[in-house]
């Protein structure tokens, strides 16, 4: 470790803290990600990898191709030893797949189709390319593409280094179209436009896209809804709503496009309303108003919209009528599930079959499948890995909502004892924190698995601001961050210490961005937490306007901008309440973190040493918003396990 100033750790490559590191686990958990379903729904593809134990390095996947009814497989691709595969979709006559390559070592991405049992390279683009989509008539694919891209796609990556002169040159995303049989791209998206998601029109002339001018990191918080004629290029908006949307999609007769609306914190944390808007523009009108959940995947079925949605702790499919406005469920279960970039689930082209990765703290991933609502188990690679925790649902009123959460622990307790126990604050504030499997291996909830081994009990609460209760739910968090949010986490400690074995004097708190937020809040605002640990938190949002990539996100949330009313951003500073902080805090984040900058975490760390509080701050070198690197990820829970030992088992 190389010191920055007392008490400050960037870690590097090779130097890592190793305190607390667990027993070898066994190998071969199997990860899906990115399904994809044919038409017919007789075929699966995903992207699969094997972890490798205590490996470096992430696994790296493969391309398998399974029957959708027996899971079987019935082919495997991997043409690219050194590449991360992306977004696998089967061409509308089923007998051929595209997916994406990156090589991150060389800077490209290529287009493969498989067809035929071979696999041959269309295009290759000098950047960063995702999202491969067929035409309807199968001739063409389209996919999004960065062209020279200085950094990886997203606000959670690893920013660029900022300098020379900053903000002069901006990546924009575009939507790029090749030939069924290879050549050049063809960039047909306008150069300064930055495209997020896009749907083909059923007559292959266009796109409906969500899409903002300039700095794709942070302006899709005000991204606009539009017409991209494949064609001329041109751009047509159809709405501007003051919401944030996600998975823009055209009906099959081209006469309405669906998304999913509300108010969220960050692209690809989808939950909101279904809204509909006529394909020539017009004003987007809820389908589902007054549903108690929050919608994250949509598929247009006929007239019907087939969606996926969190409602409560399950993951259910929903059918909605979105002329009647009407919804039904059609399926549910307290799993959490993953299918593609299109939602939760994927479907035949009919709607009746339905896919998806699901896993909970008892049962491991596994792909399921069928006719709905009959889905049932086709994989079994994971199935000699047993629970390592317990874990419950916990629900509870607080105002007048009611709000739920997940209560883990050991397997085995002991009878008349006390435990310590860990808040953990999900990330957001627009997620929620669900039943995730607990594996022995480096991956799969390792902190959950260490800090349960240890004899912590973990409360993951999801308080207001989260989805899963409906956008009257997720919104009430607007202009009162650390307000009633905090008021939702304390009351659920309380349901906590009613009904389990929990010491309520040795109480400890953590999050990672708005629960590193909510954790120096916290600190700074009870002293019944005797630990904390805060990751990428954000101490000053006066300070924090100035310093993120990302300011367009503040302004949904606190309703102007920290120059127009600084007194809201100033009333959920914790570093305006620092001298009541009593708390031993860790603090740790990444050093080129877009979101929430590691000047925030400095200065936190500042205060806290400022008033005398044992605390230590690492910063994580190369890091973006999420710490990715194996040997970075093991170093954080190590030092995590050790502050959390430090001060709740004297």
């Amino acid at each position: 470790m190389s010191k920055l100033k007392s008490g400050v750790n960037i870690v590097m490559l090779g130097a890592l803290f190793c305190a607390g590191v667990a027993a070898a686990a066994p190998q071969g958990m199997r990860g899906y990600r990115a399904l994809a379903i044919s038409s017919a729904g007789d075929r699966l593809a995903a992207i699969e990898s094997v972890e490798q134990g205590d490996s470096a390095t992430r696994p790296h996947g493969v391309i398998n191709v399974r029957d959708a009814a027996s899971g079987k497989v019935v082919a495997t691709f991997d043409p690219c030893a050194s590449c991360t595969y992306d977004f696998p979709s089967w061409s509308p006559d089923r007998n051929a797949l595209s997916f994406i390559g990156s090589d991150r070592k060389v800077g490209t991405a290529t287009l493969y189709v498989a067809a035929d049992g071979k696999v041959a390279a269309l295009t290759t683009v000098k950047g960063v390319a995702s999202t491969a989509r067929w035409s309807p008539d199968g001739a063409r694919l389209a996919l999004l593409a960065t062209v020279g891209a200085k950094k990886m796609t997203g606000a959670t990556e690893a920013g660029a280094a900022l300098v020379g002169e900053i903000g002069a040159e901006e990546d924009e995303q575009r939507i790029a179209v090749v030939g069924r049989n290879g050549g050049d791209i063809k960039l047909v998206s306008p150069a300064d436009t930055f495209i997020y998601e896009y749907d083909w029109t059923p007559d292959g002339k266009g796109f409906v896209v969500t899409s903002a001018k300039g700095d794709g990191d942070n302006n899709w918080w005000v991204a606009t809804l539009g017409h991209v004629d494949a064609a001329t290029g041109a751009l047509r908006i159809l709405a501007a709503p003051k919401m944030q949307m996600n998975m823009p999609r055209m009906s099959k007769d081209g006469q309405t496009v669906a998304f999913i609306g509300g108010l969220m914190s960050d692209f690809g944390s989808v939950g909101g309303d279904v809204f509909t808007v006529p394909a020539a523009g017009g004003v987007p009108v809820s389908a589902t108003p007054g549903y108690q959940g929050s919608f994250n995947g949509l598929s247009w079925q006929g007239r019907q919209i087939v969606a996926s949605a969190l409602a409560g702790s399950d993951q259910a499919i929903v059918a909605i009528d979105p002329s009647a406005r009407t919804q039904r469920t059609l399926w549910s279960a307290p799993v959490s599930a993953s299918g593609s970039r299109d939602g939760r689930f994927v479907f035949s082209a009919d709607g009746a079959i339905a896919a998806s990765v699901q896993e909970d703290f008892q049962h491991p991933a596994r792909i399921v499948a069928g006719r709905l609502p009959n889905l049932a188990r086709i994989t079994h690679d994971n199935e000699g890995h047993a629970p390592q925790v317990s874990a419950r649902s916990i629900s509870w009123t607080s105002d007048h909502f009611n709000v739920q959460g997940w209560l883990v622990q050991p397997l085995k307790i002991e009878a008349g004892k006390k435990y310590p126990m860990i808040v953990m604050v999900h990330g957001g504030p627009a997620a929620a924190a669900g039943p995730r499997f607990v594996s022995q291996g480096e991956g799969g909830n390792a902190l959950l698995r260490e800090l349960t081994g240890k004899g912590y009990f973990v409360f993951m609460p999801n308080p207001r601001g989260s989805f899963g209760q409906g956008t009257a739910f997720s919104g009430a968090n607007k202009r009162d961050f650390g307000g009633g949010d905090w008021r939702d986490i304390l009351a659920g400690v309380d349901a906590v210490e009613k009904v389990a074995p929990v010491d309520g004097q040795r109480l400890g708190l953590m999050g990672h961005s708005y629960g590193g937020f909510m954790t120096m809040w916290g600190v700074t605002h009870s002293q019944r937490f005797k630990a904390a640990v805060a990751g990428a938190g954000i101490a000053n949002w006066i300070s924090y306007y100035g310093q993120n990539g990302i300011d367009q996100w503040m302004i949904p949330f606190f309703g102007a901008s920290a120059y127009d009313d600084p007194a809201i951003y100033r009333a959920a500073s914790p570093i305006e309440s620092i001298k009541s902080a009593k708390t031993p805090t860790m603090i740790y984040v990444g050093e080129r973190d877009v979101e929430c900058p590691p000047a925030q975490s400095a200065e936190f760390w500042h205060g806290l040493k400022a008033m005398g509080v044992p605390t230590s701050l690492v910063i994580y070198d190369g890091e973006g918003h999420s710490i990715r690197k194996p040997e970075h990820q093991r170093d954080q829970r190590a030092r995590t396990l050790a502050w959390f030992d430090r001060y709740l088992k004297q």
